[in-house]
């Protein structure tokens, strides 16, 4: 998976920092947008885990902190609910600018509320997935209810939450009220996918269950059995994940799979805006190959010369394997390294010249199990013997046809 340090600046012109995940093999097909819970930061774990399981599905995910928190500028106390919206429209204007439109948001807890009200005023995105979100955003002054009496007598207070201290203005409080989820969710045009755990202590499952009866179809509902709402547990994020990429794809434009018409048993399809990403069919197998991005490509497979170290590596092992297996011998496992370089031919005439430079494969074998040096000797001699490097070590003659 790759990762992108970005930043782009909200309505106030503050800097806002972010990290967007790319797929390790593709280009994205689509791009997603995240919003954490509250006074949470995009480094949670259970954000990462999503995260990480939608690249894996084909997206490119958009993680920020919103305004005053984590590696984003601003003053938190200053910041309010309407403010968070304001913020996601930034985010998904800046991908729209840079990358794609984000036709999914994903929002959790007062994240999954803000996402509802973001996608109102996004007209790309087709779905939204929140994970344990209020039925309406002002469910937060719950979490505040020790220190709701201060904030409304002083216009503020030092508040503790989850280990940490926060100023809460008034302003916040009453910019809360001026929100209902029930109407929005009405008029939704978007799908939903509402997921909340029936064992959440912070936000009850009520919440999910007051949302989803609002909410006009397309909705769909997953019980988050077990987990808690923070997704502590990093198997639950990585199946809240999964799902949602699942999901996703039933509302999101996601193209076909790049199918190759094969006249033989390997096919290589490469167009001209692809650079080196080149797609292959290998019999019923679908490969890519590309380049460094060093020079030039986008590293999103091996390179040519990759492919051929590796086949001739793996012929190797199996015919190291095959041979133990005849002879009966307990050859347990065999891990073989190539490495590729280009050497002056010592009995050229013309050795200094780049021209008599030739291919060179060095093999480093390794053998574990209780064999006798005689076998290690002789797993060695059948190595040089397998069908790969026969080939190579043969005149190959290639011919090129016009089709």
């Amino acid at each position: 998976m790759k990762r992108i340090n970005v930043d782009f600046q909200n309505k106030n012109g503050e800097r806002l920092g972010g990290i967007l995940q790319l797929p390790p093999d593709r280009d994205p097909h689509n791009f997603a947008l995240f919003a954490h819970c509250f006074t949470c930061t995009k480094n949670l774990i259970a954000i990462r885990n999503i995260s990480t399981e939608l690249t894996r599905a084909g997206f490119g995910v958009l993680r920020f902190d919103f305004t005053g928190l984590g590696d984003s500028e601003g003053d938190f106390a200053e910041t309010n609910f309407s403010g968070n919206v304001d913020d996601l429209v930034a985010a998904a204007d800046f991908l729209r600018e840079n990358y794609m439109a984000p036709s999914l948001l994903i929002g959790h807890s007062l994240g999954g509320a803000a996402s509802i009200f973001a996608a109102d005023r996004l007209p790309d995105v087709k779905a939204v997935a929140t994970i344990g979100a209020p039925s309406d955003p002002v469910h937060v002054r719950h979490l505040l209810k020790e220190d709701h009496e201060e904030i409304e007598r002083k216009g503020k207070a030092l508040v503790d939450i989850g280990g940490r201290d926060f100023t809460i203005k008034k302003q916040f409080l009453d910019d809360l009220e001026n929100y209902s989820m029930s109407e929005i969710v009405r008029h939704f045009k978007k799908s939903l996918l509402i997921m909340h755990s029936p064992q959440d202590r912070i936000v009850g499952i009520k919440n999910a269950e007051e949302l989803f009866k609002a909410a006009f179809h397309p909705k769909s509902f997953v019980s988050l059995d077990g987990a808690d709402h923070l997704l502590s547990d990093a198997q639950d994020s990585l199946y809240v994940g999964h799902v949602i990429a699942a999901w996703a794809s039933r509302y999101v434009p996601i193209p076909a799979e790049r199918t190759l018409k094969s006249k033989s048993r390997v096919t290589a399809d490469l167009d001209s805006e692809d650079i080196f990403t080149t797609h292959i069919a290998a019999g019923s197998h679908s490969l890519v190959a590309d380049e460094p991005v060093e020079v030039g490509g986008k590293d999103y497979g091996p390179s040519p010369y990759d492919y051929l170290a590796s086949g001739l590596a793996a012929c190797t092992a199996m015919t190291m394997q095959m041979y133990a297996r005849h002879k009966k011998w307990d050859l347990q496992n065999v891990t073989v390294h190539i490495k590729h370089s280009r050497e002056h031919a010592a009995d050229c005439q013309n050795s200094e010249k780049p021209s008599a430079k030739i291919d060179t494969f060095t093999k480093e074998i390794e053998m574990h199990g209780p064999l006798s040096d005689e076998q290690r000797s002789r797993l060695m001699e059948i190595a040089d013997r397998c069908p790969v490097h026969k080939t190579l070590s043969s005149e190959i003659r290639i011919r090129s046809e016009q089709a």
